[in-house]
């Protein structure tokens, strides 16, 4: 194509019969199986179930020649044809790249050549990770035409394992909700009820995983980024330890240094994958690898007894619906029946106020650092209106958007005290199991983000108190893993948050994994399985 890179989007939308060469690829695979490479059908393509394997297994069926990357990838590519035309959620499209990748993989392996763990799966990632030649906006319109020149440094490390890319998920603007929309793609919505939000700003990429729309993906985290769109969608997600997994790349032009609280991370269909995924994409950026590595403790026990795990039910900042605190019971009541040793009242030793309080001034610190400069006068003359001994949430969100640094200096200070008494309660317990969020996935709402309520067992709350549970592990850098943790009355899946201390990410993970095969893991929605 005189080296121009073919990209599909929502912007310039190209029919992929062209790219398929006019083959239709059915659900069942029949007859497409490698395409004369020497593959032969996948016992485990039974309809529509290779789409909800996990990135493990579908690694595992191209390295054994039961099913070719060529195949598998034409299969999602139909999927997403078939499926996001209501869902919306893989918006930025390669398929040729990823086409071309995938013969390359065929072509190796009958070589005898393995390309790495992730040998020809072909994936999906979040629209505000660069990858060359594709827009990367973050949903912001200023930004329509910025187009990566080279991919980030998670796309890199993916890439290096054998994977390839069919394309990008949605997000919402600035990555700044608990919804994924925006000006330039539009809306994205959930697999188990379309009426509903998939989760933000990493809500495309759950919703990719849960439809079966793609083998593995990543997000990001500052304020649940990755954890609510797990737990909205019934995936998994992992928020790792700060800094343990490079963020280069995953930035908008003019940003260079790694931003307080924000992470990058696996998102996936099993604990498996996220496992596989860390051990891959883990370690310094290009500015710090010539100093250090890194080297994560193994898990801190090879079964659920083994764990010793501190159960955080509810909190007066955010109290959760009461399926979500009864399904948290439940979990915990699972525990203490497998041998594990359990309390509801193990705390570590600070005050839960000063800590969300500390959280939310270093997050609206850091946002406020990047509005432009007459937003920065009118958050001024707001914080203005506020009396200096007014302590409420407002008050605080308004002075935090014009913290000076020597204010900075002072929260961080405070955080670090926080870190200490988290690493001394660490020493007795090895997992926080928590809510990530207060409801299921709740309706979609674009009305004004500041008048924005949502209704927990009939009474009307900030939309922004939840950040309460997203909180307890950004502020101190702690990973946290989120598991499906099974349906709510209201038929919709609930997610858990399992934290770990810090570089304890191997932990989590694996306590999720653990977990979720005595209680169950991911189910595909209705409707995405015929």
């Amino acid at each position: 194509m005189g080296g121009e890179l073919a990209v599909i989007s929502r912007r310039t939308v190209v029919g992929t019969g062209a790219l398929l060469g006019g083959l239709t690829v059915a659900p069942s695979l029949m007859g497409v199986a490698g395409f004369g490479l020497g593959f032969r059908n996948a016992a485990a393509t039974d309809g529509d179930a290779l789409g909800f394997l996990p990135a493990t297994d579908l690694a595992r069926l191209i390295r054994n020649k039961e099913v070719g990357s060529l195949e598998l990838t034409r299969y999602f590519i139909d999927r997403i044809e078939r499926f996001d035309e209501t869902l919306n959620a893989v918006v930025v499209r390669d398929f040729e790249r990823a086409l071309n990748a995938a013969k390359r993989a065929d072509e190796a392996l009958m070589r005898g050549k393995i390309l790495g763990p992730l040998h020809g799966l072909p994936m999906t990632i979040k629209e505000s990770f660069d990858i060359e030649g594709l827009p990367t906006t973050w949903g912001m319109p200023a930004f329509s035409d910025n187009i990566a020149r080279r991919d980030a440094d998670v796309v890199k490390r993916f890439k290096t394992a054998g994977a390839h890319f069919m394309g990008k998920t949605n997000v919402p603007f600035g990555l700044g909700d608990y919804q994924s929309y925006n000006a330039i793609y539009g809306t994205t919505r959930n697999p188990w009820d379309p009426e509903r939000t998939p989760g933000g700003s990493s809500g495309g990429t759950a919703a990719s995983l849960a439809a079966g729309m793609t083998g593995l993906d990543s997000g990001s985290d500052i304020g649940g980024s990755i954890r609510n769109p797990a737990h909205y969608c019934g995936v998994f997600g992992h928020k790792p330890t700060w800094q343990v997994v490079s963020g280069k790349g995953h930035a908008l032009p003019g940003s260079y240094a790694a931003p307080d609280l924000a992470v990058v991370g696996p998102m996936a269909r099993s604990a498996e994958d996220l496992a596989l995924a860390m051990e891959l994409v883990a370690g310094p950026g290009e500015l710090d690898a010539a100093g250090w590595q890194l080297r994560l403790p193994q898990p801190r026990g090879k079964a659920l007894r083994d764990y010793r795990v501190a159960v955080w039910v509810t909190d007066e900042f955010a109290p959760p619906s009461k399926a979500i605190a009864d399904r948290i019971q439940q979990v915990a009541d699972a525990l203490a029946k497998s041998g594990a040793r359990v309390s509801d009242s193990a705390r570590p030793a600070f005050d839960a106020k000063e800590s969300h309080y500390t959280y939310i001034t270093l997050l609206e610190s850091f946002l406020s650092a990047q509005r432009p400069e007459e937003q920065y006068e009118a958050a001024r003359e707001y914080a203005a209106g506020f009396a200096a001994d007014d302590e409420s949430e407002d008050a605080v969100w308004a002075r935090a958007s014009i913290l000076e640094h020597r204010d900075w200096i002072h929260s961080h200070n405070v955080r670090t005290r926080i870190r200490g008494h988290w690493k001394a309660f660490f020493e007795d317990w090895d997992i926080v199991l928590s809510p990530i969020m207060v409801t299921t996935a709740f309706a979609h709402d674009h009305s004004p983000i500041d008048d924005r309520t949502l209704i927990v067992d009939g009474k009307e709350v900030s939309y922004w108190n939840q950040l309460f549970w997203a909180g307890l592990a950004t502020l101190p850098f702690l990973p946290s893993t989120v598991f499906p943790a099974g349906l709510a009355d209201d038929g919709l899946p609930v997610g858990l948050q399992a934290i770990g201390a810090e570089y304890n990410d191997r932990t989590t993970i694996e306590f999720a994994r653990l977990v979720t095969r005595e209680i169950g893991g991911f189910r595909p929605p209705p409707g995405f399985a015929d």
